[in-house]
């Protein structure tokens, strides 16, 4: 090992152990102990039995008053093997997700800015042991040229940037990203192109940390746990700071004690079995719920893919079929049906067409994460420079043209967070389905200018029945709002830009 490299490897060993602070997590574990209780999660599923058709359609209707079901009840409905209960439950799920969060599906980007880490995790490519690894950290410049690939070719509006563990992506470097993506604005066909809301993908931050994070404009605030199991979490995570269950476990009660009003959670299925994880998702949204009065603002359910030099992916016992991972997004939007469900382009565009319509309100598009890809045009994946390889690279102009084409409006609304409708106030209009109706405004307004300054012809074309029928349906279900709508969706397609309610 050379000197530099000695050097950086004790720098970041240094940086590792100052990260956990104990004291941040024990008021939250009472007497020790954790909420998550693998012992009491076994016995659950064990203990399940086969539900009647009476006992499912109870579960459901509680589902349908947006309230979030029990472990035993997700027990219950994890054992249902009745074909056609599951298809009760399927529709459910999408009624559901129509009720809460109307017709409409939310686009954003993955953009990661490092793939330095500290952390072994065995399931990654980006593992700290991977020496076949090209490693690399974008300059704020480099930022600010992939933001304006995004912004200003692609058109979309949101992004989720992603960080590696290690010290040359700390706080002061995560503070200066953000405010440097929120700076780009780009000339478009007929407005400009900016990114509205960056949320991160992030390591679990101390409450200090958090505060910074929340006043540079940060969005949601992503930590997945990737497993709830203990055990397996120790076996796949031997080094790093991440080896820290608890301080991972932890990392959104940290975030609402800073003030972030708006967190997300997930796991990653294929590490251990399904059932478990889906009931430790639900254990993770009960105590926030418990604790704050307020659960995740979004579920996220990744599922393992092939990365370079990272055994695990192959020697899993716990890969979860097509078919389970139907299951999984039903269970989730059935188990907590308030949250926001997103999609990844992990998954390839045959699976995607067929989770959409189960619950699901977010997906990415145009999807790069190797670093600096987005500016660089690599239109193909390197395994040696990306975390995992994707499933599904189209671009953003096929996949909004698919949505539509399936019946859904795509929202590049962010009005929202700007309005102060984040946090409890959001869970409020959610759970009472008032949200859905604002969003119906905002999406159609946002679908417009992103159809006339981005769209192509054939994307218009399919985009613009979905605009009409849009328009009908607020004429008459908002009579009385639709006359002030009318007038925002004329100046925008005059050429205004950024107009919401």
């Amino acid at each position: 090992m050379s000197a530099t490299a000695g050097a950086e490897r004790t720098a970041a060993e240094s940086w590792t152990r100052e990260r956990i602070r104990e004291d941040e997590i024990a008021k939250y574990r009472p007497g020790g102990r954790d909420f998550i209780d693998a012992g009491a999660i076994e016995a659950a599923l064990a203990a399940a039995a086969t539900p009647d058709a009476g006992r499912v359609r109870e579960i459901l209707d509680k589902s349908r008053r947006v309230e979030t079901i029990e472990p035993a009840e997700l027990a219950a409905l994890i054992r249902v093997e009745d074909p056609a209960l599951w298809d009760e439950m399927r529709q459910a799920a999408a009624d559901i997700k129509r009720q809460v969060y109307d017709n409409r599906i939310v686009t954003f980007a993955p953009l990661y800015l490092g793939n330095r880490c500290v952390n072994n995790c065995l399931y990654c490519g980006l593992r700290s042991a991977n020496d076949r690894m090209r490693r690399r950290v974008l300059t704020q410049e480099e930022i600010r040229g992939e933001c304006e690939v995004l912004a200003g070719r692609i058109g979309h509006k949101r992004l989720i940037i992603v960080f590696g563990e290690h010290p040359s992506s700390g706080i002061d470097y995560m503070e200066d990203a953000i405010r440097t993506i929120y700076d780009v604005k780009v000339k478009a066909r007929v407005g400009w192109g900016q990114i509205r809301r960056v949320n991160v993908n992030a390591p679990p931050l101390r409450v200090d940390e958090l505060r910074r994070l929340k006043e540079s404009g940060l969005g949601t605030y992503q930590v997945f746990q990737e497993t709830y199991h203990p055990a397996t979490y120790a076996r796949v995570h031997p080094s790093g700071f991440k080896a820290h269950f608890p301080w991972r476990l932890y990392a959104m009660h940290r975030a609402l004690e800073a003030g972030i009003d708006d967190v997300g959670i997930g796991a990653l299925f294929g590490l251990y079995d399904w059932r478990f994880e889906l009931m430790g998702l639900l254990a993770h949204a009960r105590e926030l719920e418990r604790a704050f009065g307020l659960g995740p603002h979004t579920i996220s359910f990744p599922r393992l893919e092939p990365a370079e030099n990272a055994p695990y992916v192959q020697e899993t016992r716990w890969a979860v079929s097509d078919a389970d991972m139907e299951k999984i997004v039903v269970l989730i939007r059935l188990a907590v049906p308030y949250t926001g469900m997103i999609l990844t382009a992990r998954e390839n565009a045959a699976m995607r067409r067929r989770l959409i319509r189960l619950g699901v309100t977010q997906t990415d598009a145009s999807s790069r994460i190797g670093i600096g890809a987005y500016r660089d045009g690599e239109g193909g994946q390197r395994e040696d420079g990306q975390q995992f390889l994707l499933g599904d690279t189209r671009c953003l102009d096929d996949v909004v043209r698919e949505l539509a084409q399936m019946g859904y409006i795509t929202s590049f609304c962010t009005a929202g967070y700007r309005c102060g409708r984040t946090g409890e106030c959001i869970m409020d209009l959610l759970r009472s389905g008032q949200e859905g109706r604002f969003c119906k405004l905002n999406a159609v307004i946002t679908f417009r200018e992103w159809l006339d300054d981005f769209g192509s012809p054939a994307t218009c074309a399919a985009g613009e029945p979905i605009i009409a029928r849009e328009i009908g349906e607020i004429r008459a279900q908002m009579p009385k709002t639709f006359p002030a709508f009318q007038k925002v969706y004329e100046r925008t397609a005059a050429g205004e830009r950024d107009l919401y309610f």
